[in-house]
C-alpha cells in the first residue's frame, strides 16, 4: 500500500496532538502531586519552659471565676511537675509567660480543660537550678510516620501525627529539632519509603538541604478497633539511616475525639526516649553524614582529631604564659600604686565555655566570636567534638557578669553553670 504526499502532514499533525495530549496529561499529573492540603507549618520555637497536658475541672460562681481558678490550679500542677520549690500563687504567676488551651469545655459555672503551661526560662531558672538549663543535641532532622490501614504516611497529606509534632514546644528539650513543614516538593521528597534507605550519599542530601546532621522516625501505628470507637496507638522510635531501634510503647484513646490529645503525649513521651538516648550517647551524628565535610576514612579523621588535641594544649600552653604575664605586670602596677588604688585593679577570672559544634563552621564562629569579646585575654580549645559540645578555656579581665553581658551582646544565649558558661545561637 501506497500512501499519498498529502497524508504526511495528517499524520505529522495528528502525531504532534497525541504528543501534546500526553504532555499536558503528565504536567496535570505532576503539578497534582505537590497540590492539596498537606504543608502544617511548625510553631516558633521558644526557648521557655513548657508543661502541656495539664487538666483541670473546677466550678465558681461564674464561668469566669472557674476559668480563672483553673488556670491558677494548672499553673500550680505545672510549676510541680517541673520540681519547682513551694511558692505561692503570684510567685508562680510571675514566672508564666503564657497558657496553652490544647481543650476546653465552659459551662455556666464550671470550666473542663487541658492546658500547657510556658515559664520564662530566666525567671524561672533561679528557682529550677540546673533544670532550667539545657545543652541541645546536634540539628535533627524529625520524620513522623503514621501507619494505619494498611497505609503508611508521612507528608502526603495533613494528618493529626504530623499535627502533632509541629505543634510540640521543644523548649525544654534537649533535641533540636528540624520540623519541615512538608508543603510543595517537600511531601514527594520526605515518604516512608526514605526510612528504608541505606545509602549514606542519598541521606546526606536530604539533610544538607534541611540543615540537619541526623534523622529520627517516631512511628505512629493507629489502630482503630471499630468506627467511633477505641483506637489504639503502638508508637516506636528509630534513628539513624540505619533505622536504628532506640524504644517503643503503647497508648489507648478511649474515641477518635481523644486521638489529638494522645498524640500529644507520645510527643511527649517520644522526647524522653531521644533525650534519654542522647544522655547514653546511642544519638550521634554519623560522620558519613556530613555531606559538606565530604566523607572520610574513620582512621584519617582520628588523626585529624589527635593533631587538633596536640595544637590545642600548645596553645593553651602559649595563653598560660602570656596570662603569667600579665598577671605580673598588673601586681607590680598595684604594688607601685599602693594599697588605695588595687580597687582599679581589673579583676582577671578563669574559666571554662560549653558550645554547640555540630561542624566546623559552627566550631570556628563560636571559637572566633568569644576570642573577639572585649576584655578576653586568652581563649585556648581544651575539647573539641564536631557533632557535639567543644569546651574552651577562657582568661577574662572582669567579673563573670560582665562576660556574660559582652558575649550576649554577640548574639549568643549565655547560660551558667556554677562558674562556668555555655553559649548558643
Amino acid at each position: 500500500m501506497t500512501l499519498s504526499a498529502p497524508s504526511f502532514p495528517r499524520i505529522a499533525i495528528a502525531c504532534l496532538a497525541l504528543i501534546g495530549v500526553v504532555a499536558a496529561l503528565y504536567a496535570g499529573w505532576a503539578n497534582a502531586q505537590v497540590e492539596g492540603d498537606r504543608g502544617i507549618a511548625p510553631l516558633m520555637v521558644s526557648t521557655d519552659i513548657n508543661v502541656g497536658g495539664i487538666e483541670v475541672n473546677t466550678t465558681g460562681d461564674s464561668a469566669e471565676e472557674a476559668r480563672d481558678k483553673a488556670w491558677k490550679q494548672a499553673q500550680r500542677l505545672a510549676w510541680k511537675k517541673l520540681g519547682g520549690p513551694d511558692l505561692s500563687d503570684g510567685q508562680i504567676q510571675g514566672l508564666v509567660s503564657s497558657i496553652v488551651i490544647q481543650h476546653e469545655e465552659v459551662g455556666p459555672r464550671r470550666y473542663v480543660a487541658t492546658l500547657g503551661v510556658t515559664f520564662d526560662r530566666q525567671r524561672a531558672a533561679g528557682y529550677l537550678g540546673r533544670s532550667g538549663e539545657t545543652q541541645r543535641s546536634a540539628p535533627m532532622l524529625l520524620l513522623p510516620v503514621t501507619l494505619s490501614g494498611g497505609s503508611e504516611l508521612m507528608y502526603q497529606q495533613v494528618n493529626p501525627w504530623q499535627r502533632a509534632w509541629a505543634e510540640y514546644q521543644p523548649g525544654a528539650s534537649r533535641v533540636d529539632y528540624v520540623r519541615p513543614a512538608g508543603s510543595g516538593g517537600e511531601s514527594l521528597l520526605l515518604t516512608y519509603g526514605q526510612t528504608g534507605r541505606r545509602s549514606r550519599n542519598w541521606w546526606a542530601t536530604i539533610l544538607d538541604q534541611f540543615g540537619a546532621a541526623d534523622v529520627l522516625v517516631p512511628i505512629a501505628e493507629l489502630h482503630y478497633q471499630y468506627p467511633g470507637g477505641p483506637v489504639e496507638g503502638r508508637f516506636t522510635a528509630r534513628h539513624g539511616p540505619d533505622n536504628e531501634y532506640l524504644g517503643s510503647f503503647t497508648m489507648m484513646a478511649s474515641s477518635p475525639r481523644q486521638l489529638p490529645a494522645m498524640l500529644n503525649k507520645a510527643v511527649e513521651k517520644f522526647d524522653e526516649i531521644f533525650v534519654e538516648a542522647l544522655s547514653n550517647g546511642t544519638i550521634r551524628p554519623d560522620r558519613a553524614l556530613g555531606r559538606s565535610r565530604g566523607t572520610m576514612d574513620r582512621d584519617i579523621a582520628r588523626l585529624i582529631e589527635q593533631s587538633r588535641a596536640v595544637l590545642a594544649r600548645a596553645e593553651a600552653a602559649r595563653n598560660n604564659a602570656t596570662k603569667t604575664e600579665e598577671e605580673n605586670v598588673a601586681d607590680a602596677n598595684a604594688a607601685q600604686a599602693g594599697a588605695g588604688d588595687e580597687e582599679g585593679t581589673p579583676t582577671v577570672i578563669n574559666l571554662f565555655i560549653s558550645f554547640p559544634s555540630p561542624d566546623a563552621a559552627a566550631f570556628e564562629a563560636a571559637l572566633t566570636a568569644v576570642r573577639g569579646t572585649p576584655g578576653i585575654r586568652g581563649a585556648s580549645v581544651s575539647s573539641t567534638a564536631i557533632g557535639g559540645t567543644s569546651v574552651m578555656s577562657v582568661t577574662y579581665a572582669g567579673t563573670q557578669d560582665e562576660l556574660v553581658g559582652a558575649i550576649a551582646s554577640r548574639g549568643y544565649n549565655v547560660q551558667r553553670n556554677g562558674n562556668n558558661l555555655t553559649i548558643s545561637r
